[in-house]
């Protein structure tokens, strides 16, 4: 549209509203070249209302991990029948993705934190924008990371949640930092009961190592070990962004046989608060019915048979299975990630992901390039946004770019 001349101007005899109910129908990189057509554009997809809308708009896509490939940090993406991934900026170029190099550390609304090095940056993958996070203070044998990122709805504010510690996590403390601000904040708060002083540092641990679920305003993790953690059944733990307290509420976990193996994991679910439980043969997912009263209400079963016949049955040309390696025979799942309203994508044997529908009918692999690396489900989401990062310019003028910004915003693979 932007390259035809008639088009534009027929486009800018129209109503401003009607222009803006066009431009807000397109994908993030369309209208940012609509941007540089004229000024009308420019300035009716520049206003914060705008923005705001558009990125409400946009779907909230799952990030997988390619286990050390050059393509790893991935959103998986619909495009048809097909399953197609695009690789996250930001990244390095020349290099491959290491733990130890880039972190994808938490997501909110189109933004993510990285970590590299040490430091933390708050970037936007769509504008290829990054600002340096001042980090809580610390000293000689403290370490200090970041367990979230989240709106606070009364403000409109974007926060940061920080835990900084020993070693061991021992001892911490939780810092919030409004994203913007050049100085965190020390939040005095009380962690929820636990058995004993020394299993805090496991609780610890649990909020860094799994990504949250937002849902009502508040944060919500599900630490493996929370039953040996607080001994009474209650295992999700739940960080309430207003208050700025913690609570624990109970997960379905007790309504299933406790001598069959599982383990749960939290998801959203259409805006509801999701959990699926993963036993040897079969994946339940349960749907927060009432979320004041804590009463879950089961939604559907997926079973492991099922879905390896499935799978068998799509890799009926000689010319996908010999593209097909034999290893992924599905044998346990692990955990789901929503990819929409009717599909999930399933990860297994702790190293591929699949997509299917509710009804457990394979509809394809997730891969890279192509090809069927090791991969993970992250936990993390993407929605696009143009809303520009608070405050960016608190990151020094001076200071080397961390990341790349010659390549495109997303590479398609």
């Amino acid at each position: 549209m932007p390259g035809k001349r008639g088009a534009r101007t027929f486009l800018d005899h129209l109503p401003e509203d009607i222009i803006d109910r066009i431009l807000i129908r397109l994908p993030p990189r369309d209208v940012g070249r609509c941007r540089v057509v004229c000024a009308l554009w420019r300035s009716v997809t520049s206003t914060p209302e705008f923005m705001l809308e558009h990125r409400r708009r946009q779907p909230s896509l799952p990030i997988v991990d390619g286990a050390g490939r050059s393509a790893s940090l991935v959103v998986v993406r619909d495009a048809g029948a097909r399953t197609t991934s695009q690789q996250l900026w930001p990244f390095l170029a020349g290099f491959e993705h290491r733990n130890d190099e880039v972190c994808l550390r938490c997501t909110c609304d189109g933004f993510t934190i990285i970590a590299r090095r040490g430091q933390f940056y708050i970037c936007n993958p769509v504008t290829r924008k990054q600002a340096l996070l001042p980090q809580p203070p610390s000293g000689l044998g403290v370490r200090t990371t970041v367990i979230a990122l989240y709106m606070h709805h009364p403000t409109g504010e974007y926060r940061v949640l920080w835990v900084s510690g020993s070693q061991n996590w021992t001892e911490s403390s939780l810092y919030v930092l409004t994203v913007g601000s050049d100085k965190p904040r020390h939040v005095e708060v009380t962690m929820p009961t636990v058995l004993s002083a020394s299993m805090e540092w496991v609780l610890v641990e649990a909020l860094i190592r799994t990504p949250p679920i937002q849902h009502r305003g508040s944060l919500h993790w599900c630490p493996a070990d929370a039953k040996q953690i607080t001994g009474d059944g209650e295992d999700i733990i739940v960080f309430d962004t207003q208050a700025e307290s913690f609570r624990w509420m109970r997960s379905p976990n007790l309504l299933i046989q406790p001598d069959v193996y599982h383990m749960g994991n939290l998801l959203n679910m259409q805006e509801a608060l999701a959990f699926s439980v993963v036993t040897l043969s079969t994946l339940d997912v349960w749907v927060m019915q009432d979320y004041e009263a804590n009463i879950w209400a089961f939604k559907y079963r997926i079973d492991l048979p099922r879905v390896e016949k499935s799978r068998q049955l799509n890799l009926t040309s000689l010319k996908r299975k010999r593209m097909t390696p034999l290893d992924t025979t599905v044998r346990w799942f692990n955990q789901i990630a929503m990819f929409n309203d009717r599909e999930l994508l399933i990860q297994f044997n702790r190293n591929r992901v699949l997509r299917c529908d509710t009804d457990g009918n394979v509809s394809g692999m997730v891969k890279i390039a192509k090809k069927q690396y090791c991969m993970v489900l992250t936990g993390h989401r993407l929605q696009e946004s143009m809303i520009p990062i608070p405050c960016h310019e608190i990151q020094q003028e001076d200071d080397e770019p961390p990341f790349s910004a010659t390549r495109k915003m997303f590479r398609p693979i």
